[in-house]
């Protein structure tokens, strides 16, 4: 999974996350952007640790949680 297209495109989501997170706080809209900046880098730290996983039901349960907070972004 190290080269996954799936990991690549949450490492540049998360990189897309933080940019506008930074511009956010010039902004100072630091309680939105707080929230943004955890549930758009949270995708692919999820989606790495489901490489991890003991299971397959473990490792589905972790792309879930990828999904949902995906879906809050």
């Amino acid at each position: 999974m190290s080269n996954s297209k799936l990991r690549t495109q949450s490492m540049n989501f998360a990189v897309s996350v933080i940019n506008f997170v930074k511009q956010l706080k010039e902004k100072r809209e630091s309680i939105t952007s707080n929230q943004i900046g955890r549930s758009g880098t949270s995708i692919g730290a999820n989606i790495r640790e489901a490489q991890y996983s003991h299971s397959k039901a473990d490792f589905i349960a972790k792309l879930q949680i990828a999904l949902k907070e995906a879906e809050l972004c």
